[in-house]
């Protein structure tokens, strides 16, 4: 494979890049010695980002009526035909369905409480779901689910024998999506980090890559998504805990490195030529066509607070991010992110400058 002629420039940038959020109503005490950005900004607006990537954070979107709860936010964002938005929570809560404005319009899903990933698709005219679930009805913890978008399942795949699996616990997917030909491509990202392939009925068909540092093995093959800004359609891999991205064709050959020295990718999402990626250690990052970073929304200087779990969310400046899991990005080129921690946080960045 020929020299990327941009890795030793985007390793400098990527190593050295810093908070470049402007927080204009967040506590000063968030950003002490954080240097401020030369935009002006209404001292009203919680903005972020740079340039045709400036957002303002809608503070209170998404507050949920009293009683109701996250329990936790380990999860994914998506959005259906109508533009509600489906937030994916670790409780009985399930699945919570909003309007574009933030408003709670009802729960799904209750049987799956720690949906880990979503993917909008929509098949002859009908909307669904492709998920991963970590925890479900008893006995269907870890599997695939293609659900309707009121929940109503309609399709499980479970861990195939093929696998050679010696124990459950082996078995710990992290995300799926559908091929063009309707095949389905699932992550093991939690156990072994290999990908598997099955066919659009579920049926076994091969399994790639698995759990190493070396070009083409995973170690956390967290997220997936199918990536169509190129020639050829790609398989887009979040290798996680390599902190980079990784391309394969649809027959399990890996094909590159896109990026490398990210914080701990969990998800990408696509507009246009650019990816939107959510990392863990509080930050996202917006790429361009040539995966070059443009733009850095969220970015927490305070390194205590990135993937911190225990974390509680009102102690996050408001512009920040603290583990940023879950994203999404909306046909306005509206971001959606979620942080992981014990009570949930869900953020909606409103993109301002064009």
């Amino acid at each position: 494979m020929k020299q990327d002629p941009h890795r030793n420039s985007r390793r400098q940038f990527l190593a050295t890049a810093g908070a470049t959020v402007l927080a204009a109503a967040a506590p000063a005490s968030a950003h002490t010695g954080e240097k401020e950005s030369e935009m002006p900004a209404s001292p009203q607006l919680l903005m972020t980002g740079n340039g045709q990537w400036t957002y303002e954070v809608m503070s209170g979107w998404g507050m949920l009526p009293q009683g109701v709860t996250f329990g936790g936010t380990h999860g994914a964002i998506a959005q259906d035909n109508a533009g509600n938005i489906y937030v994916s929570t670790q409780s009985a809560t399930g699945i919570l369905v909003y309007s574009p404005d933030g408003r709670l319009l009802k729960t799904i899903a209750g049987a799956y409480p720690e949906v880990h990933s979503m993917l909008h698709v929509e098949e002859h005219g009908i909307e669904y779901f492709y998920t991963t679930v970590q925890k479900g009805t008893p006995q269907e913890n870890w599997l695939f689910v293609k659900m309707k978008i009121d929940g109503t399942p309609v399709q499980k795949i479970t861990a195939p024998p093929e696998a050679g699996f010696k124990s459950p616990n082996e078995w710990r997917l992290t995300a799926a999506v559908p091929a063009p030909d309707g095949s389905i491509f699932i992550a093991n990202g939690y156990g072994d980090s290999r990908i598997f392939h099955f066919d659009r009925s579920g049926n076994y068909l091969r399994s790639y890559s698995g759990k190493g540092s070396d070009p083409g093995l995973l170690n956390c093959s967290h997220g997936l998504t199918l990536d169509t800004r190129y020639e050829q359609p790609l398989l887009l891999v979040c290798d996680r805990e390599n902190r980079r991205l990784c391309h394969f064709d649809f027959d399990g050959k890996y094909v590159r490195t896109v990026t490398e020295h990210l914080r701990r990718p969990c998800k990408v999402g696509l507009f246009s030529d650019y990816a939107i990626v959510s990392e863990l250690e509080g930050r996202v990052t917006v790429l361009d066509h040539d995966n070059m970073p443009v733009a850095f929304l969220g970015d927490n200087p305070n390194k205590s607070e990135w993937a911190n779990y225990n974390l509680d969310p009102r102690m996050i400046a408001p512009a920040t991010f603290s583990a940023a899991h879950g994203c999404f990005i909306d046909r306005d080129a509206n971001i959606y992110v979620s942080d992981w921690n014990r009570t949930g946080r869900v953020n909606k960045l409103v993109r301002r400058f064009s």
